[in-house]
């Protein structure tokens, strides 16, 4: 038995979005079977601005291995534990135009919808909304049918496709069982590809990786791992039957085989832990150990390759005392909302310097400075994303997805508003050059006061974990953690 087919085979709970089914707005996403994108390219330009904006808006620090070329189309495949955030996070750093599959409601939601159909977006009914009644199977295979066709089709002429082999967003600390939609899709680009005679598509593999992944204001890094070829398996005629249009079902054998080396490629690059609190535990050796050897880990990408490592050499051993001590110690700095980065060289916590009180009053006044201007171009939709993220039926993983929106949406759909307001208050109703001056004037104020809002979040929430590291370590959880911390230490060798 395959590793992918040990993996939790646990069908979503469907949020009150996903039961809502619009058959007729599904009916006219559109598609395109001849490898011409379906998406509009100013679309496509559009989206990669805002991307930038929406990453800039919730990630404080971002990083990303160099993109592997690739002469063909490629398949960028990922665990799926962050929302709407994952795509966008591996869309924004790749050149290639993306054709993207998604759940059903993503292309028929107001505003997010007409986005996600100019942006080429296809929709996927899955075995969830089938089994529970949404929709009837045979809707469903022809919604899918035709999407994974396109989206076959537009890799065989070039274009990037990203996935969540998974089908599904969670919140588990390693990969579940892999659907096979990805490998379908993987098989038919190939056979088109090689029909038509271009190059082939590959599958590249994605690591995903946040310090926290729910917190806004995170860190995120994108890693990419091994390639995976695809082979043409098609017979002649079948070849030809899928690039005139009909969509074929590649053999089951090499499906599963394929979906089997998506899951034992990719898995490796997931935290792959048995559960958030090892995770956390592996992360905390891997910064004791880095301290130990004077080279603390400064980067996430660092530290993920880091934790790798713990994972890989003493952290699947579950009687080692080292994993034990590690998860008490992890917890208690996880309790108090701190990070294994929370200890300096000499693996103790870190204090509060004046300077970090200082930039926290420093942050303060420059988000109470902004306030005239953030507020009514900005305060709204944070607000209300604040409010959908704390309400919604979605899970964690829709937290930062909302944020993410905010960040996307705000100078596309509020700030030209607020901005027209505010010239016609200023300027009054004209058409004359000032007119539009202030305009553009307005417009880049609602950023930069944007920006330095964000700014002062940071240097508040800097100022807030030194007083809460302050705080733990003159309490006796924070002399256990100590205590723990220096017994680790006495039996970790260096990791490097």
């Amino acid at each position: 038995m395959s590793n992918s087919q040990n993996a939790p085979e646990i069908l979503p709970e469907l949020s009150e979005s996903a039961t809502r089914l619009k058959r007729d707005k599904l009916d006219r996403v559109p598609y395109d079977h001849s490898g011409k994108h379906p998406g509009k390219r100013w679309a496509q330009n559009a989206l990669d601005i805002m991307f930038e904006l929406g990453n800039r808006a919730i990630f404080r620090r971002y990083d990303s291995d160099s993109v592997p070329p690739a002469e063909g189309g490629v398949i960028y495949v990922a665990t799926h534990i962050n929302g709407l955030v994952d795509p966008m996070v591996i869309t924004r750093v790749q050149k290639k135009r993306v054709i993207s599959l998604g759940r059903h409601d993503l292309t028929t939601r107001p505003v997010i919808g007409w986005w996600a159909r100019r942006f080429g977006t296809q929709p996927v009914l899955r075995r969830a909304e089938v089994e529970a009644g949404v929709v009837d199977a045979e809707f469903a295979r022809y919604i899918n049918d035709r999407s994974m066709l396109t989206v076959a089709s537009c890799l065989a002429t070039g274009h990037s496709a990203v996935v969540m082999p998974e089908g599904k967003s969670h919140q588990d600390s390693k990969l579940h069982a892999l659907r096979t939609g990805s490998s379908r899709s993987a098989l038919a680009s190939a056979a088109i590809a090689d029909q038509k005679g271009l190059p082939a598509p590959v599958i590249q593999t994605v690591g995903l990786h946040w310090r926290t992944h729910h917190w806004l204001r995170t860190d995120n890094y994108v890693e990419f791992g091994k390639e995976i070829d695809i082979p043409s398996t098609y017979s002649a005629e079948d070849r030809a039957r899928l690039v005139s249009g009909e969509w074929v079902e590649p053999a089951h054998e090499d499906t599963i085989e394929l979906r089997d080396r998506i899951f034992e490629t990719l898995s490796p690059m997931t935290p792959g832990s048995p559960d958030w609190d090892s995770h956390r535990a592996w992360k905390l050796l891997a910064h004791i150990g880095a301290n130990k050897a004077n080279a603390p880990l400064k980067t996430l990408a660092q530290e993920v390759h880091a934790t790798r490592e713990v994972r890989e050499t003493i952290g699947r051993d579950e009687n080692n005392p080292l994993i034990e001590q590690a998860k008490e110690a992890a917890e208690i700095l996880h309790k108090n909302d701190l990070y294994a980065t929370a200890l300096d060289s000499s693996n103790r916590l870190r204090g509060k310097s004046k300077s970090e009180h200082f930039r926290g009053i420093l942050g303060l006044l420059l988000m109470i400075s902004t306030l005239p201007i953030t507020l009514p171009s900005s305060g709204f939709q944070w607000g209300l994303a604040k409010v959908m993220a704390e309400s919604s039926d979605e899970g964690l993983d829709s937290r930062t997805s909302y944020f993410m929106l905010a960040g996307m949406f705000s100078p596309v759909f509020f700030w030209p508003p607020a901005a027209l307001i505010g010239t016609i208050l200023y300027a009054g109703i004209s058409f004359e050059l000032d007119t539009l001056y202030t305009f553009i004037l307005l417009m880049l104020s609602f950023y930069i006061s944007a920006s330095i809002a964000i700014s002062g979040y940071d240097l508040c929430s800097d100022s807030a974990a030194a007083s809460r590291r302050v705080k733990l370590s003159v309490s006796e959880e924070g002399e256990r953690l100590h205590k723990l911390i220096d017994a680790i230490s006495s039996r970790l060798g260096a990791l490097k």
